[in-house]
């Protein structure tokens, strides 16, 4: 669980990245060309909001006066602003939500090749210390592009408006100009101070509605074993308990919503009376028209609500820093787990070749070795049984041979991924098509589909294929098949990409001792080199060399003579 705080420096420095990493990108040109777009469009913005304070001023003047003809000119004048208005402010809010689309699409790309890339995925589920990848992936992302856009164009706009206003303001009233800065100053300071928490409070928010949402995933996808098991009474209140947590986070987060409310309402409303207050006895001495008090309003409005900015955006900035801060920690831990992890075991890739050299396996629990200097070398063609009563002992032999990080030392001596492959227990099937499932690398994919429909006729698989409805229907093949048909369109896949060495744990127990001679035979007859570590020793007759397990960590090697 990640229950680290992210400095701000670093936070800010990864904020940084991001940007320049996105701008000096192959789409960074198209992504300057747009947000140049949107500064003029800002900038157009920000002078048709000071011509109609001007309009807005001529026209109650207007009014006032009872100057029909003015009144008629300056309303064209008003609908005219107004629908330019309305043109620029679609435009740019068009362009603003396709940067905000180019850049998410961009930094989720990233993020994936970095999460799976080195299995950086693998470790950090196993090592725990990040929670939720997944949303900060997609839900954070999102947050992240959108808001980070958003807030820098407001702050662009606030700058603009500062500067536009503050001319229009001061040559109305020096004082009132001068009580807009303070206002909004204090009004900044207080908001911060009532407000701090929620950014702690927002950062758990999202994890603890994570958590709730990943268990009821987890629900689903368990959804047969839960029935089996009668253990819906524990998943309900398993899950209550996670709605439970975000419930009782969010009422922390509605108080203190609630106290910064306060402030904030009477501080919006107050913005309304002020200039009033200040510029109304000017108007009464006969010093001004009446349409400058409508537009001191307005100007005093519109350079308040400029550096109001912390105030008005307050819940979605603390919401914000909490994205930033995730991400942050998203990045770090990536950056970690794919560091090398010094386990002290070798991993050296040679075309052609398995063998294990000097090679000791530590328990991750209690660091007792369970494979003590193992020497063994398998030729190309050998069919090998892996067995013997320490079954921790043929596992860690497994996963190292695999690539996942085990301690201990020695070298694993293996050809490159294409030309080994791992079958587990329980095969990976994700939600996809027939195709899809069992071609799965460039070398397999120039396979006609006559050779595949082949293969699953000659492992008995023809009702799979006639329950797809074909290569080509979309299916859950953990929820359709059995662990035993599973397993065996696994070995089809393992069959069209023909690599150097195939490697199986534990299958025997689900295809049975009668169907599992017929599979070594067939890998035997696609000159793939068979490493089996079985459950049971009963058909070592089957194998050409055996390797024996000890509990105390010891092995034999022999081999079967013919």
């Amino acid at each position: 669980m990640d229950t680290r705080q992210i400095p701000f420096k670093v936070t800010a420095v990864r904020f940084v990245r991001a940007v320049r990493v996105f701008m000096t990108s192959e789409v960074g040109s198209k992504a300057g060309l747009m947000f140049a777009g949107l500064v003029a469009l800002l900038f157009a913005l920000s002078s048709l909001n000071v011509v109609n304070s001007y309009v807005g001023r001529n026209f109650m003047t207007a009014i006032a006066n009872r100057e029909t003809p003015e009144f008629i000119r300056q309303a064209i004048f008003y609908i005219g602003v107004f629908a330019a208005f309305t043109i620029v402010a679609v435009v740019s809010r068009f362009i603003e939500e396709r940067l905000a689309l180019l850049w998410r699409e961009f930094l989720t790309r990233r993020a994936i090749n970095l999460y799976l890339a080195d299995r950086a995925y693998y470790q950090l589920d196993v090592s725990g210390q990040l929670s939720h990848p997944d949303q900060r992936i997609t839900e954070d992302m999102r947050v992240f592009t959108v808001t980070t856009l958003s807030f820098v164009l407001m702050v662009l706009n606030s700058s603009l408006t500062i500067i536009a206003f503050s001319g229009v303001l001061w040559s109305i009233s020096p004082l009132l100009f001068v009580v807009a800065v303070l206002y909004a100053a204090c009004g900044s300071y207080l908001t911060i101070a009532l407000g701090r928490p929620l950014i702690k409070l927002n950062y758990d928010q999202l994890d603890k509605e994570a958590s709730f949402r990943s268990g009821l995933i987890q629900v689903r996808e368990n959804a047969e074993s839960i029935v089996l098991a009668h253990c819906e009474e524990q998943q309900s209140f398993r899950l209550l308990q996670r709605l439970e947590d975000a419930v009782t986070n969010f009422r922390k987060v509605t108080a203190i919503n609630r106290n910064v409310g306060f402030f904030t309402t009477g501080y919006n409303w107050l913005i309304q009376i002020i200039p009033a207050l200040i510029i109304a006895p000017a108007y009464m001495r006969g010093d001004i028209d009446f349409g400058v008090i409508t537009q001191s309003g307005a100007a005093f409005a519109m350079l308040v609500g400029a550096f109001s900015l912390i105030i008005t955006q307050f819940q979605s900035i603390s919401t914000f820093a909490a994205v930033v801060a995730r991400l942050s920690s998203l990045m770090e831990a990536i950056e970690q787990v794919r560091a090398p992890a010094g386990s002290g075991i070798a991993i050296v890739e040679e075309k052609g070749r398995l063998a294990y050299e000097r090679l000791t396996l530590l328990s991750s629990a209690s660091e007792v070795p369970v494979v003590k200097d193992l020497s063994v070398s398998i030729p190309i063609g050998m069919r090998v049984l892996i067995t013997g009563p320490a079954q921790a002992a043929r596992v860690a032999l497994f996963r190292a041979t695999a690539g996942i990080s085990f301690k201990g030392s020695g070298r694993i001596i293996r050809p490159g991924p294409d030309d080994i492959l791992f079958l587990p227990q329980r095969p990976y099937l994700p939600t996809s098509t027939l195709h899809q499932i069992l071609v799965r690398n460039v070398r397999s994919s120039k396979i006609p589909d006559d050779r595949i429909i082949q293969l699953l006729h000659e492992l008995n698989l023809e009702r799979v294929l006639a329950q797809a409805g074909g290569l080509d229907a979309e299916k859950d093949w953990e929820k359709l098949l059995s662990l035993q048909e599973q397993q065996l369109l696994a070995l089809v896949n393992i069959l069209l990409a023909a690599p150097q060495f195939v490697f199986l744990d534990r299958i025997d127990t689900t295809l049975g001792l009668e169907q599992f001679p017929r599979i070594l035979q067939i890998l035997s007859e696609n000159s793939i080199t068979c490493i089996n570590n079985a459950e049971t020793d009963v058909l070592r007759d089957c194998h050409d060399a055996v390797l024996e397990c000890g509990e105390d960590g010891s092995w034999t090697w022999t081999v079967n003579r013919a």
